[in-house]
């Protein structure tokens, strides 16, 4: 029985990691925006004309905020990173699924 010559094995998956990195500049612009955003809020509290537990009831309602924030960008975050993960795992499956396929293979 003649079974043809085999073929070629496909790469299950790279060895090279997938990263996304954002320029220094990008970096630089966030830090800077937040700092002058952290800034004008903290300045504008604090000469606001009202009393103390006013201004200090705003403070914290400002720093709940950033915190937040933080917490809502590390969860979207660590959601797009599982998917991509769960992608790759995938394509890995395909990949090993097609390498293994042999359409010349006699049926049982």
């Amino acid at each position: 029985m003649w079974r043809g010559p085999c073929p070629p094995m496909l790469s299950v998956m790279s060895d090279t990691p997938v990263k996304q990195q954002s320029t220094a500049a990008f970096h630089g612009q966030a830090v800077a925006s937040f700092t002058v955003a952290m800034a004008a809020t903290s300045i504008g509290i604090f000469r606001l004309h009202a009393d103390a537990w006013v201004r200090a009831f705003l403070a914290i309602a400002v720093l709940y905020l950033v915190t937040s924030a933080f917490t809502l960008a590390k969860v979207i975050r660590d959601r797009q990173e599982a998917g991509q993960i769960v992608s790759r795992v995938d394509q890995a499956r395909l990949d090993r699924l097609l390498a293994e396929h042999d359409p010349f293979a006699e049926k049982l």
